[in-house]
């Protein structure tokens, strides 16, 4: 299974361009925040056992994915302070333990764009980040440095791409499956 790790700071479009990936890949769509809204519904965000769930689930789901032999899934992630520092080893592990492989991808965007985006109604929908004050706060105080990601094998700056466009060029860069691509 080939996983691609999308990754970015809050807003970058994760979710969107995951979305347009996944349709052109047929890929699993596997976003963080169906683990998080999963226990937001039961423990505080950033306590002990809402970090420990949340990344058995993730992991979990990357082991039985790669156990599975799916031939591949887009994760979403927003490195954030509350994240174990061995998270993104252990997801790797998960994933090549039954031969599979990570591609990491990181989305980017400059600052006051990525601002205006956080206010957008499709960022309800799954209890995200949307205050401005809040985001600026958090990348004050470092809390989007952890956990160090690895290089990227891609990134991207969604600024000046469609999603789509964004998606076409992932799964070019990749070369993953179902797109025609230049001989």
């Amino acid at each position: 299974m080939r996983l691609v790790f999308l990754f970015g700071l809050p807003a970058t479009g994760k979710l969107t361009v995951a979305r347009e990936l996944a349709a052109l890949t047929r890929f699993r769509l596997f976003h963080n925040h169906l683990a998080v809204d999963l226990l937001l519904s039961a423990f505080e965000f950033g306590s002990e056992p809402f970090i420990e769930l949340r990344e058995e689930i993730w992991l979990s789901v990357f082991r039985h994915a790669a156990q599975s032999n799916l031939p591949g899934m887009i994760f979403t992630f927003a490195p954030e302070s509350t994240v174990r520092p061995q998270f993104v080893r252990n997801a790797v592990d998960a994933v090549s333990l039954h031969g599979g492989s990570v591609d990491f991808v990181e989305l980017t965007c400059p600052l006051p764009l990525l601002k205006q985006r956080l206010g957008s109604a499709s960022r309800s929908e799954h209890g995200k980040l949307t205050a401005v004050d809040l985001f600026e706060r958090l990348l004050a105080e470092g809390k989007f440095d952890a956990p160090a990601m690895p290089t990227p094998k891609f990134s991207i700056d969604t600024s000046v791409l469609t999603p789509a466009q964004a998606a076409l060029q992932i799964t070019q860069a990749l070369r993953l499956p179902g797109v025609e691509r230049d001989a």
